[in-house]
């Protein structure tokens, strides 16, 4: 799905991204509701930028990827932690592209996500390669998006991509007790 947001565009620079988990629901202005599998997956186009919102028998997991006010934290490179039952994999980079790679690319990204079943992407009004734009799927029992936030002025295209899997449970033949060879 592709929409125009209805806002101006807020995010500046590539730099000012951060990343928070467990943040409360913020407003959004295109959401896409889909449900993977036993999860319900919520996509969320923030006025500065992604929010993506899991619900499943393993719990709640909410990813936020914007410019938040009072964040001196840069986007990580990459994040490996639990959240709650699930394993949870966080990566970002940053490419910069010359003006006409640019363009190209973000037109090849925008038709990609809007034409993907389970694909939202938003443009700002102004300029069409001024985008947010995000995939979800489940893949071998795990929770997969992407997302990429394009920054024209700059020449710059921030992807991420995000994994969660259920956390399998230890079965009591693999813990030995205390003193046992």
């Amino acid at each position: 799905m592709l929409t125009t947001l209805k806002t101006a565009y807020t995010d500046t620079r590539a730099t000012d991204l951060a990343w928070a988990l467990g943040r409360e629901p913020l407003p959004a202005l295109a959401v896409l509701d889909l449900r993977l599998g036993d999860a319900t997956v919520q996509l969320r186009l923030l006025g500065a930028s992604h929010q993506v919102l899991v619900e499943e028998e393993q719990g709640v997991c909410s990813e936020t990827v914007a410019c938040m006010p009072g964040s001196s934290k840069p986007l990580p490179l990459g994040v490996a932690k639990r959240v709650g039952n699930w394993d949870y994999e966080f990566a970002a980079r940053v490419e910069t592209l010359s003006r006409g790679s640019f363009a190209g690319r973000a037109q090849e990204l925008l038709a990609l996500v809007a034409e993907h079943p389970h694909g939202l992407a938003g443009t700002f009004p102004g300029s069409p390669n001024a985008f947010t734009a995000m995939m979800a799927q489940r893949h071998e029992g795990q929770l997969r998006w992407r997302t990429w936030h394009a920054y024209p002025q700059e020449g710059r295209l921030v992807a991420t991509r995000t994994r969660i899997s259920a956390r399998l449970p230890v079965s009591p033949q693999a813990v030995s007790p205390a003193g046992a060879p």
